[in-house]
């Protein structure tokens, strides 16, 4: 449903990619995590991780005004999952922060700046709803997208996101 609130619909549009993300990890081989479709490309499993671990870096979007990729006291995400049951509990406890967090915001807070930069290089510096939206769901969506590739050039089935895929006709 349609509503004014800023704030609520990021919440109702990252419900919808959060539930289609979850069932794109689900299909995730572990046993091919060094599948690399190109010389260039992150692994099967590095990009897997990369798409959960966005989760956190969405949260600071909410949380914080700003981050520094030169900080060595910046947040981290914890160590590689060595298995699709750590990696889906992850994807699990990233998604209830972020969430929890989004809830507690607000449409006034969504129009704070947050500024991404390394050092003095800024590289993106909007609202916070913008940045949610561009450098969090969007970029999410992107990796998503790649992930479902990977699976098609493995042979797994991919599940429909907008509807149904070539595999569910």
């Amino acid at each position: 449903m349609y509503t004014s609130s800023v704030q609520q619909n990021i919440l109702a549009e990252l419900h919808h990619e959060l539930a289609q993300t979850r069932r794109v990890l689900e299909r995730v081989p572990y046993e091919q995590a060094d599948y690399k479709p190109h010389p260039k490309s992150m692994s099967l499993w590095q990009l897997a991780t990369h798409v959960v671990n966005l989760l956190a870096f969405n949260t600071l979007f909410v949380t914080h005004n700003s981050r520094d990729f030169l900080d060595p006291n910046a947040p981290k995400p914890g160590p590689t999952p060595t298995s699709l049951e750590e990696l889906l509990a992850r994807f699990d406890e990233y998604s209830a922060v972020l969430r929890r967090e989004l809830e507690a915001s607000s449409d006034e807070a969504m129009t704070h700046k947050f500024k991404l930069h390394r050092g003095e290089d800024v590289i993106f510096d909007r609202p916070k709803g913008t940045a949610i939206r561009i450098m969090g769901l969007n970029h999410s969506i992107h990796h998503r997208g790649q992930l479902t590739v990977y699976l098609r050039l493995l042979d797994i089935p991919v599940p429909g996101l907008y509807g149904p895929s070539a595999d569910e006709k």
